[in-house]
């Protein structure tokens, strides 16, 4: 099977195609960690392109993608990729209008369910259907999570994330109505 390998390239495909990826990819980032973790691998590697994986383990989306390629054998820039999208979520900038920290009803500690071998996303999930029109949820995370915000934004939720500072994110999320 050859899967190109380029940011829209989900991690899931890419490791299907290519095993012997997992230990290169491992190397890039402390966060790619959590793919050893079966349960997260199932839920995260599905969802998460590579574009993403960057971003979450704060890493160059370019070295990344060169790096991936010269392992598999590949040229280490694909012809006309382009690299470095936001998906639509609200980053840095001033905070949107509907921001207002008063109406933060719930934190989650996306680092803490990690470390239980938990993935975020449905505990994010069940927070935000227990929000009534106009309150929030903050996520709190030592790195981007850009799955998380792919996910959210699909589901029509108003998100803004913010750093606070190297390793420190802030992930507000305003349920659809």
């Amino acid at each position: 099977m050859n899967v190109p390998i380029t940011p829209e390239t989900k991690i899931a495909e890419l490791l299907e195609a290519y095993p012997h990826l997992e230990e290169v990819l491992l190397l890039q980032s402390p966060h790619f960690k959590h793919l050893k973790n079966p349960i997260l691998r199932k839920a995260v590697a599905r969802i998460a392109t590579l574009e993403k994986a960057a971003q979450m383990g704060g890493i160059s989306l370019r070295q990344l993608i060169a790096t991936l390629r010269q392992a598999a054998g590949f040229s280490a820039e694909p012809a006309g990729a382009e690299l470095g999208s936001d998906g639509g979520v609200v980053t840095g900038g001033p905070a949107p209008e509907w921001l207002d920290e008063a109406k933060i009803r719930a934190t989650i500690d996306a680092d803490q369910l990690l470390a239980a071998g938990e993935v975020p996303l449905p505990s994010v999930h069940q927070a935000v259907r227990r929000l009534v029109p106009g309150e929030l949820l903050c996520v709190a995370s030592s790195f981007h999570p850009a799955p998380l915000l792919e996910v959210l934004a699909k589901a029509g939720h108003r998100i803004y994330l913010r750093q606070i500072s190297p390793g420190a994110f802030r992930t507000y999320i305003s349920p659809a109505r």
